[in-house]
């Protein structure tokens, strides 16, 4: 078992990918949404072959047959983005017009709130375009993809409404989509730019607007305690029956819930006790805290009650 091997916890549901080998048999799996579990190498199975290749294990050992699969895609609107393999390391990126409509295009990726285009131009009925190459190896770091399409409607007609179409790929769903490429006829990662902008239907819109009820009262806000034990015998009545992404989720769920009602109702400081364990909560409670423009800073507290297994929060 190797880093970047993908496997399922055979006492769970969760999948992920190996992120670090340990001696005595010590793993580290980060799961789809970014927690990262602690397991003992009996305690998974490798459950793919087409994910090795995407992290880079040698190409000389023999992988399975690739099977195309079928694309969720309505057959008639025909425009796609794919991701051609060059060799086991690289995707060319390319847009695919197999309408007989001519669009307008813009390709850009998305870095939170700011762009940078990738393509602009006419993708004419027929055409297939190349316009960027990306390492599979850092999959986990590409930005999400933002595509507009606008239609080139020469002759006066029913207009083709614009649409557009932001995606952010992951490994667990993005090797799903091989299938072979209209136009370019080579096995790819396929996509289809489903158009999901639809024309307004004003008569139903003003009954819905007319059957709205009057806006509820405004929730009042729940002032918590200052200091917020995370510890999962807290939280849950049986925490033996719950998985350890479970576990996770419901903690960080308490932590984000805590703090929002803290920073709602006014307060300047909220303690957190996490515990000191593997450190995974603590990691991702920093993490997110970071990234909070109400916080003034946070810190490790109270060593001689809890070892530094909190962490104090000041709000500004």
């Amino acid at each position: 078992m190797n880093i970047g091997d993908k496997v399922r916890l055979l006492h769970g549901r969760e999948e992920g990918i190996v992120r670090k080998v340990s001696s005595g048999g010590r793993i580290e799996v980060e799961i789809e949404d970014g927690f990262i579990i602690p397991a003992m190498k009996s305690e998974v199975v490798i459950i793919a072959e087409a994910e090795k290749s995407y992290f880079g294990e040698n190409a000389n050992v023999a992988k399975e047959p690739e099977v195309a699969l079928p694309i969720s895609a309505p057959k008639d609107q025909g425009l796609y983005l794919a991701f051609l393999p060059i060799n086991d390391q690289s995707l060319s990126l390319y847009l695919i017009n197999d309408t007989h409509q001519a669009y307008l295009v813009h390709a850009s990726e998305v870095h939170g709130s700011n762009q940078r285009t990738l393509f602009a131009g006419t993708l004419s009925s027929g055409e297939s375009r190349k316009f960027d190459d990306r390492l599979m190896k850092e999959m986990d770091e590409w930005p999400s993809f933002l595509l507009r399409f606008i239609p080139i409607q020469t002759n006066l007609e029913k207009a083709i409404l614009p649409f557009e179409r932001l995606l952010k790929m992951k490994a667990t769903q993005f090797f799903k989509h091989l299938s072979k490429a209209p136009r370019l006829g080579k096995n790819v990662y396929l996509f289809a730019m489903e158009q999901t902008t639809k024309a307004l239907d004003i008569r139903s819109l003003n009954t819905e607007l007319q059957e709205i009820s009057p806006k509820p009262a405004p929730i009042k806000i729940t002032k918590p305690a200052r200091s917020i034990d995370l510890h999962i015998e807290q939280l849950h009545p049986a925490p033996d029956t719950l998985s350890n992404s479970e576990k996770m989720r419901i903690q960080l769920e308490t932590f984000e819930t805590n703090l929002n009602q803290a920073i709602a109702s006014g307060m300047d400081e909220i303690t957190f006790i996490h515990g000191l364990g593997n450190g995974i909560l603590k990691k991702e409670i920093h993490k997110r805290l970071s990234q909070i423009q109400n916080i003034k800073y946070f810190q490790d507290t109270q060593k001689d009650q809890w070892g530094y297994g909190a962490t104090l929060v000041r709000i500004s």
